[in-house]
């Protein structure tokens, strides 16, 4: 399998910390770069993590604020001043038009990357040319209007070698049989079915900045990595639900109840020095593979179910 695995860049909320850069995370799918909500600082944090501009294939801003996308001026401008060899998809919400416009002509620089604007009017599928995965955005619940992003795999089938020279299928034949599901061998049938297995469609869910709406438990539903705001702990869930945001234990639950199988949490308020009480909050609820997001932390995909 191609490497996968989610590269953190910043764990902060609103405001940065001597420990927490703002938002950053770039998630690694094979070819595939997806930088989700850059915030400040994201240009140099993807230098202490041996990242380069060029690993960039699509952004994705869940929604206007701030700490979410601020880093978007130093990010065009670097995948422009290292002339990346491939266009840039980037997807937003529409409704922040005028933003999107004014962080990507924040300065005057010399455009050399096709950059391809995506805004979202709404929920389901998006343009995503030539990658490996569809990518859906689902609405969520904050002030302004803000989107989560769900990237899922094809299932599809991994071809068993001694199968196939058992059946004598080599070269050609086997693209041959991957596309239309059967090939004829010296005047025998041979099906796809007989000499593969199946090869389950892996999946990646982002939730950013929202209060407990469906759309969070859509995101979560069955997905194999779930990224996570964290902001509050439970006893702060009045500011939670005042400023639009979520607990660790409410995440939680979220992960447990809609079947997430590894979950990062992340996004947390600066009035938490430490922490070690999301850790002990989110254990109460689920118990699958659970990371405390940390700034230049690398995330593994888990293996296939």
């Amino acid at each position: 399998m191609s490497q996968r695995e989610l590269v953190v860049l910043g764990t902060a909320s609103q405001v940065p910390t001597k420990h927490r850069n703002h938002n950053g995370y770039l998630l690694r799918w094979g070819a595939e770069g997806v930088l989700f909500d850059p915030g400040e600082g994201t240009q140099r944090q993807m230098a202490f993590a041996g990242l380069a501009a060029g690993d960039i294939t699509r952004i994705a801003i869940t929604h206007f604020h701030g700490d979410h996308c601020l880093g978007l001026p130093g990010i065009v401008q670097r995948i422009n001043l290292d002339r990346v060899a491939h266009p840039v998809d980037v997807y937003y919400p529409a409704s922040g038009e005028v933003y999107f416009e004014r962080l990507c002509n924040a300065t005057a620089f010399y455009r050399t990357v096709e950059l391809r604007a995506r805004p979202i009017a709404g929920p389901g599928a998006l343009p995503a040319p030539e990658a490996p995965f569809g990518i859906e955005a689902v609405p969520l619940s904050h002030p302004v209007e803000a989107f989560g992003y769900r990237l899922t795999e094809p299932s599809g089938h991994r071809m068993l070698p001694e199968l196939l020279r058992a059946r004598g299928v080599r070269g050609p034949d086997i693209g041959r049989l991957q596309r239309e599901g059967a090939v004829d061998i010296s005047g025998v049938a041979v099906t796809l079915a007989e000499v593969s297995e199946p090869r389950p469609g892996q999946s990646f869910a982002f939730v950013m900045d929202t209060r407990l709406c469906d759309g969070v438990y859509e995101l979560a539903s069955g997905v194999d990595v779930l990224v996570i705001e964290a902001t509050f702990l439970d006893s702060d869930a009045h500011l939670a639900e005042e400023y639009g945001h979520l607990t660790a234990g409410q995440a939680a639950r979220v992960a447990a109840e809609a079947g997430a199988h590894t979950l990062v949490l992340t996004h947390f308020s600066q009035r938490y020095r430490t922490l070690d009480a999301h850790r002990a909050e989110a254990e109460k609820y689920f118990t699958g593979d659970l990371f405390i997001a940390e700034d230049l932390a690398r995330i593994p995909f888990p293996p296939r179910r």
